[in-house]
């Protein structure tokens, strides 16, 4: 059974619980040619090992879903900047082996970390096992894992786990929160100096100013009884509401979340699991895992449906448009190609610019857009006196 999945060029990484972590060749998808259009071992099994056996693999995370490759040969004439380690490798969470670091530890081989799902040549496609992280059990029951900067969000059975994998080698917890504040934690997302929560009791936020530790907004609960997932697209977090179907949720003013709608096309959406958002041309759609009822896809905007798709962030106009009937329930979406993403939330480059040595803003520069002697800038909507 895949429990988690993730897209990445022409390879799909899988979380298949007892079966462990394994690599999918999908380069084919498309190819109406080929038979097969995703194989494990594209040319023999014996020239590769695109798997990890693990004791049961809940969920992998890419920190990019773009080809970032922090070990290759840097030239000096084109001015780059340094693309951060943990790019090179891969991350499992395991329910019982707690956080798995893929890729090959020695970084002065051929192919270190991940190399080989990057470098083009077939004939090093083996992956290892970089390193294995539980200290005193903390990470028992991991079940979903998302990157932010150089921190691994781990949600375990008992709360929330940060884990900094600046060295993916080396990786170190910088913060813990369980209960009362998380019950049951089902998924995560991050945005800009928040992150959003789901567990047993509904939708929660963290303030993530520092992402090493994140603090619990008071007052922020938004109850929702069969939240299993998220998604959080600028203004609106899409919640996969269960038996509730698509819970779209104004997170406009992040600490005081307030649902907009909640959507299940007249009780077609009825087992949501999972929800990923993706654009086409000037519209939106929301890719769901529906449980028993499979695969579905919910037009959020379109031009033909609302005046305002021009707009930052319009207001979902939702619409079931198609319906992919799966052989099991459907369980997992992969996440889409982060376009236009130039830097992390840790403030690391991870987009080529058109120009030699040209860069987005690192951490530092960009923090002081919106702090001030470590303190939050903020302004009011009312002018707080007459123009001086």
């Amino acid at each position: 059974t895949t429990l988690n999945l993730q897209l990445r060029g022409e390879y799909l990484y899988a979380a298949l619980g007892k079966d462990g972590f394994r690599v999918y060749d999908v380069a084919n998808i498309d190819n109406k040619n080929l038979s097969e259009k995703m194989t494990t071992a594209p040319v023999s099994p014996l020239g590769q090992q695109f798997y990890l056996k693990t004791k049961y693999a809940t969920a992998v995370a890419s920190p990019s879903t773009l080809a970032v490759d922090p070990l290759r040969t840097h030239i000096p004439e084109n001015e780059e900047q340094p693309a951060a380690l943990m790019y090179g490798f891969l991350y499992v969470a395991d329910r019982e082996e707690g956080l798995i670091v893929v890729g090959d530890p020695d970084l002065k081989s051929r192919s270190p970390g991940v190399l080989t799902l990057l470098d083009g040549n077939p004939r090093n496609n083996f992956l290892k096992r970089a390193t294995t992280f539980n200290p005193g059990g903390v990470l028992t029951g991991a079940r979903r894992i998302t990157i932010a900067g150089t921190f691994a969000y781990i949600l375990t059975d008992r709360g929330l786990v940060v884990v900094d994998i600046a060295n993916p080698l080396q990786p170190k917890v910088t913060s813990q929160i369980g209960a009362p504040d998380l019950v049951d934690p089902r998924g995560v997302a991050v945005q800009f100096r928040y992150a959003f929560i789901v567990d047993r009791e509904g939708l929660k936020v963290l303030d993530v100013t520092s992402l090493a530790n994140p603090r619990v907004v008071r007052g922020s609960v938004l109850p929702l009884s069969d939240a299993r997932n998220l998604y959080v697209a600028r203004t609106y977090a899409y919640v996969a509401g269960g038996s509730q179907g698509l819970v779209i949720v104004d997170v406009e003013k992040p600490e005081k979340p307030v649902i907009d709608q909640v959507f299940n096309a007249g009780g077609a959406i009825h087992d949501t699991n999972d929800v990923k958002l993706g654009m086409t041309a000037a519209s939106a759609f929301a890719y769901l895992a529906d449980g028993s009822g499979g695969m579905r896809i919910v037009q959020l905007f379109a031009p033909s449906d609302n005046p305002n798709y021009l707009g930052f962030s319009p207001r979902p106009t939702p619409k079931l448009i198609a319906t992919y009937r799966t052989r099991g329930p459907a369980l997992a979406i992969s996440k889409g190609v982060d376009r236009d993403r130039a830097v992390d939330e840790s403030g690391n480059q991870v987009a080529v610019f058109n120009r030699r040595g040209s860069r987005p803003l690192n951490k530092q520069e960009a923090e002081r857009l919106f702090l001030r002697n470590g303190q939050v800038y903020t302004v009011t909507d009312a002018p707080p006196g007459p123009p001086r």
